[in-house]
């Protein structure tokens, strides 16, 4: 798990731990892109019902950040959320049968893709309202602060969640509070099908964190290395009592806003450009460049982990439906509230 890694700061841990972390990172993004690519098959196959939002091209965000974290850090997710339940440390069976509402899945069936939770490694949940997540992460901080906790926070959320009330909302809470919680900005540069530039006035996600006294870093999303780095810097101050921080990472999402949306609102030649960028490729590079692993060696890990998500796949595929008798367990029921609340 990551929380087992040599502590972050690659450019001051010993050769064979640094080697060790980045192998880590790349079979934590493989992970993940197998993943969203197998949910957005079994949505072709209408195996998986409703909206899939891949988060293919985000990966570094969730790996670079997540292994920074300790199992009972509590992690606050988007619509988006696979990668960073994924990285979280969540197993692939659970997940891959929860998106297809099958028994077995972390929230039996009944969440689906927008709404996964893990709480045995910390993933409090997804949320499909954009930036609802940020003020549920900053009552969850708050909680840990008042019980003298150690755990902290991370809550994600894109940049079309900044021009929404919660965002304020929750930042201002936390400063005022000094919550111990790390707000993550990925900016793809997208609110659903609109560029937020044009959506959003100022200098940006990392200028509003500042202006209400969070300090602020913004790194490039696309290098797992340098967002592990920003991330454990943050992590530390938080941990420590200083009070919420802010990481502004940008990004690009390959695919469209979910698996349906064909994103003709940009061009080919600006995805192939983004592609040309994107953080698995980029690592793999590095490990090359630096003689660090073989290519034969990744090439065997991008087969293990595709087997393991193909597994899965067909695992959820066969898994039985839940039982309809069932399907009231989690619903509370208050009765009449004419009777019961006045």
């Amino acid at each position: 798990m990551a929380r087992k890694l040599p502590a972050p700061g690659a450019s001051m841990r010993p050769d064979a731990g640094r080697a060790k972390r980045l192998l880590h990172f790349y079979r934590e993004m493989l992970r993940i892109r197998a993943f969203e690519e197998a949910a957005i098959q079994g949505m072709k196959e209408q195996l998986v019902l409703g909206a899939i939002h891949p988060s293919i091209g985000q990966e570094a965000v969730a790996v670079g950040v997540c292994a920074n974290l300790e199992k009972d850090d509590i992690v606050l997710s988007t619509h988006r959320g696979h990668g960073h339940t994924l990285a979280k440390g969540a197993q692939l069976q659970p997940m891959m049968r929860e998106l297809f509402g099958k028994e077995g899945g972390f929230c039996k069936g009944k969440g689906g893709s927008m709404h996964i939770a893990d709480f045995s490694v910390g993933m409090l949940g997804a949320n499909g309202v954009v930036g609802a997540n940020i003020v549920i992460a900053t009552g969850a901080a708050h909680a840990l602060k008042l019980r003298g906790s150690r755990q902290i926070v991370a809550c994600f959320f894109g940049d079309g969640a900044t021009n929404r009330g919660p965002f304020l909302e929750g930042l201002n809470w936390s400063a005022v509070n000094s919550l111990p919680i790390l707000f993550v900005c990925e900016n793809n540069g997208f609110a659903a099908t609109t560029r937020s530039s044009a959506m959003s006035a100022g200098d940006g996600p990392a200028t509003r964190a500042r202006s209400l006294g969070i300090v602020a870093t913004e790194v490039d999303g696309n290098d797992v290395c340098e967002v592990d780095e920003a991330a454990a810097a943050l992590v530390r101050e938080v941990r420590d009592g200083a009070g919420p921080r802010f990481l502004h990472v940008r990004t690009y999402r390959l695919t469209g806003h979910t698996a349906a949306d064909p994103a003709a609102y940009r061009t080919q030649d600006e995805v192939e450009e983004r592609l040309r960028h994107e953080p698995i490729a980029r690592l793999r590079a590095q490990l090359l460049h630096e003689q660090r692993f073989s290519a034969a060696l990744l090439d065997a890990e991008v087969r293990g982990i595709r087997e393991a998500v193909a597994a899965a796949y067909a695992d959820a595929r066969e898994a039985p439906w839940p039982d309809a008798a069932r399907a009231f367990e989690d619903v509370q029921d208050i009765g009449d509230p004419r009777q019961e609340a006045y």
